[in-house]
């Protein structure tokens, strides 16, 4: 019995060893893939801490050429109303963005009203940069800067996003400037504790109000690429245009009538189109637009005009719905931040049909197309341009 007994333990120690034995190469291998899962963790970790230090905004230069550079000292100096501090040229730059500030902000106007109204005097004021035929004053080499801003009315992508952003730090908001090798735009946060992308730049090149005003990451990133890591996501929806500005229809065939009123519109008056929809469109849905806007550009071309496209962008609704903005791109109109009135273009064109006996339009006398090449921050094809 007493053998059956030593038998019988040193079985049941022998299968306990193996346990233990199995149990622990099992915990050992355990071990190794929680360890190799927790150093992967700490290496992705640590590339986007390197990315996110390595990520520089004033200092930075576009294109290897276009410098960001800070305007703290004029918006402190505004805010502060004490300019001893500041050099002749940031006190001209600091009388001329207040003149302007005080020409469209209203009193009790919100974050957002304040931010709009500083867009729209940019969109309606400021020409591309690195385009004039004649040299502006303060134009050669500083149309990146607000001060060369200011002055010529003209800029190039840094220009737009460091006046913006030196605008937006006047009135206290905050403002980040985005940008990667070739381009740049604004990051503003408004009361909605949100933030939001502002690209005045592109929508001036495209002739296309408000297409890159407010956009989320998601709808940023159809045209933009930056270094997200380095920078605060923009998820906040209220205040984008779209939301804040659209008209309900019935459906997509409902929108047709309302882009062809616009476009009987004189240019000063016409602007872009944003629709939500009694509809509920899913994601699935949404590419039932492209027919309606291919068929609105047939329709315009088969019309006789080809100085007019349209394209379009959907966009997040507040409610889990989808709102289509339509842009009306008019490339017969002159570019913005040209001062010569409709008469005096007139006047001068026919002068010069006068003189040199030719039949020129008044539109190839203000130059028609623009060619916005000539920065290598233009958004090409693939990146901001394919929107």
């Amino acid at each position: 019995m007493k053998k059956r007994t030593v038998v019988i333990l040193s079985l049941a120690l022998a299968a306990s060893v193996a346990v233990s034995a199995v149990t622990l190469g099992f915990s050992v291998k355990q071990s190794k893939r929680v360890n190799s899962y927790i150093t992967n963790q700490l290496k992705r970790q640590a590339k986007e801490e390197e990315k996110t230090s390595d990520y520089q905004e004033d200092g930075y230069k576009v294109g290897n050429q276009y410098e960001i550079r800070s305007t703290t000292d004029i918006s402190d100096a505004y805010k502060s109303g004490d300019d001893s501090k500041l050099s002749d040229t940031d006190k001209k730059t600091l009388k001329t963005a207040s003149d302007i500030l005080k020409s469209i902000i209203k009193d009790g106007d919100s974050d957002y009203q304040k931010e709009l109204a500083v867009y729209e005097w940019m969109y309606q004021n400021i020409g591309q940069g690195a385009s004039t035929v004649v040299t502006l004053p303060a134009a050669s080499g500083s149309d990146f800067t607000p001060q060369g801003v200011l002055i010529s009315k003209q800029a190039v992508c840094v220009g737009y996003a460091t006046t913006f952003r030196m605008f937006m730090q006047m009135l206290g908001l905050e403002c980040h400037i985005v940008h990667n090798d070739y381009h740049s735009w604004d990051l503003v946060k408004l009361d909605d504790d949100c933030w939001y992308h502002v690209d005045i730049y592109t929508d001036v090149s495209s002739r296309t109000e408000f297409q890159n005003f407010n956009m989320t990451d998601a709808t940023a990133h159809s045209g933009h690429d930056w270094d997200t890591a380095a920078l605060p996501a923009a998820n906040g929806v209220r205040y984008t245009y779209a939301v804040q500005n659209n008209e309900q229809v019935d459906d997509l065939v409902s929108i047709v009538p309302y882009v062809k009123k616009e476009l009987d519109k004189k240019a000063k008056d016409r602007h872009s189109l944003y629709f939500s929809f009694k509809t509920r469109y899913t994601s699935d849905d949404l590419p039932k637009a492209d027919p309606v806007v291919n068929g609105l550009n047939t329709a315009i071309t088969m019309s006789g005009v080809d100085t007019m496209s349209l394209n379009g962008v959907w966009y997040n609704g507040e409610n889990n719905d989808y709102i289509l903005g339509i842009f009306i791109s008019d490339y017969s109109t002159q570019q913005s931040g040209t001062t010569i009135s409709q008469a005096e273009l007139k006047k001068l064109t026919d002068a010069i049909n006068k003189a040199f006996g030719v039949g020129m339009t008044p539109e190839m006398v203000s130059g028609g197309i623009k060619d916005a090449g000539n920065d290598p921050g233009y958004p090409d094809d693939t990146a901001e341009g394919g929107k």
